[in-house]
């Protein structure tokens, strides 16, 4: 009951204390609230852009791995000497890595023919890309279809002409998705029939979308281009079983490929296991200096407003000298009178801060209507703001509290 009343008169102080003096209270909260906003705003915006990439980074799959010529991140030391001289990924990789690895549910051999212009008729559709894979690939890649299917084992193997598209691709060249399934198109010069045509999914933050996309089977490909020629970006794909860790099928695919190579101990790899943990840790790293940087530009707001708020109760402390010595003449303890002013300095920060989340919540609205992406205020960042608030008040309001605890109850009650 006590420290219910003394919140409440803490309460009635603060809010008095806003009243009397709105400019000079709301100046000092100024810095509280830009403070508040920055760090919340950064760090909403942070969270939101990383579950966005991190996104599409799962796309790529938790549990795959990509058997490539380069690895997709670098030491300070970048021996590109080294890389340049690497094999790309060959059909004998492919076919021994079929035979020895116990571990992977699904194993493809893929190309990507970079972008091309496709037609029919009269229509036409531009960048275009087209990957060609073998039969696994439904297997190392999750493809919803919105029409059709995938390709049969016979198709695979016999190369026959037929290919998925995306769905870009058939509202472009037949203006409904739907008619696409069915219809012949041209493709490296040779006429193929559309089986399957996969749902829309929309660009992600990493461009990786088969909206826009044609896959053909390897052995189509196989009599028309060279599709072990590094300039297709040749590169296989392994996906483990569900239940084994990736860490475990890393661990078999290096020693498999190390054998494939014929490397003897010691010898450095000339192929490179690449994840999706590897871009997930470098988001990380990215991100945590941005937070960093929010932190420091926010905390430069939250100083001056420190001392704003710091001066506000200097000033309260003297104006309300001889209601202290009132006070602590009827029995009011020190502990009493500190906590009374550290409860009015929290609740001023804490005016601050919810005005600097209220608008961060407010422009996410903004945002969204601007730029039509959506932020995410999350609780902890609203948790944050108020941790942040709390200790701003408290550190703010220690040193007048303490004086304000010390005062001689006589010498107070005669201050004028």
């Amino acid at each position: 009951m006590i420290f219910l009343k003394l919140l409440r008169e803490s309460f009635l102080f603060a809010f008095d204390a806003l009243r009397q003096n709105k400019l000079r209270t709301v100046l000092s909260l100024l810095g509280i609230t830009i403070g508040i906003f920055t760090i919340i705003a950064v760090f909403s915006a942070v969270d939101t852009l990383r579950d966005n990439l991190q996104a599409s980074v799962n796309k790529l799959g938790s549990n795959s791995i990509f058997v490539q010529k380069w690895p997709w991140s670098f030491g300070n030391d970048y021996p590109w000497w080294k890389y340049i001289q690497r094999p790309v990924p060959k059909l004998r990789d492919y076919n021994e890595l079929q035979k020895r690895v116990q571990t992977a549910q699904g194993i493809s051999y893929e190309l990507d023919l970079s972008s091309r212009t496709i037609k029919y008729l009269s229509n036409v559709v531009e960048n275009v890309d087209i990957s060609v894979v073998s039969a696994d690939y439904n297997k190392t890649w999750s493809h919803d279809y919105q029409y059709g299917r995938y390709f049969t084992d016979m198709e695979s193997r016999t190369g026959a002409p037929v290919a998925l598209v995306g769905n870009d691709v058939a509202e472009g060249l037949f203006n409904d998705a739907g008619l696409a399934a069915g219809k012949q198109i041209k493709l490296l010069g040779r006429n193929v029939t559309i089986v399957g045509v996969f749902t829309k999914e929309g660009e992600d933050m990493l461009g990786i979308s088969p909206d826009k996309a044609i896959v053909v089977p390897l052995n189509f490909a196989r009599n028309i281009i060279d599709i072990q020629n590094e300039k297709y970006n040749p590169q296989i794909v392994v996906r483990g079983k569900d239940g084994i860790a990736s860490d475990e099928v890393e661990s078999e695919l290096m020693g498999v490929m190390r054998a494939i190579r014929r490397l003897q101990p010691g010898t450095d790899d000339n192929f490179s296991l690449n994840k999706s943990t590897i871009i997930s840790n470098q988001l990380d790293s990215l991100f945590g200096v941005v937070n960093i940087a929010g932190f420091i530009i926010g905390g430069f707001s939250i100083l001056v407003g420190g001392f704003g708020i710091a001066n506000i109760m200097f000033v309260s402390v003297k104006e309300r000298t001889n209601i202290i010595g009132i006070q602590k003449s009827l029995g009011a303890k020190n502990y009493f009178i500190m906590f009374q002013f550290l409860i009015e300095s929290v609740l001023l920060c804490l005016m601050g801060g919810a005005i600097g989340i209220a608008m961060v919540y407010l422009g996410t609205f903004g945002v969204k209507a601007a730029m039509d992406v959506e932020i995410v205020l999350y609780l902890k960042n609203i948790i944050l703001g108020v941790v942040i608030s709390v200790i701003i008040g408290i550190i703010s309001g220690i040193v007048p509290a303490y004086f304000a605890a010390r005062l001689d109850p006589v010498e107070a009650i005669r201050t004028n």
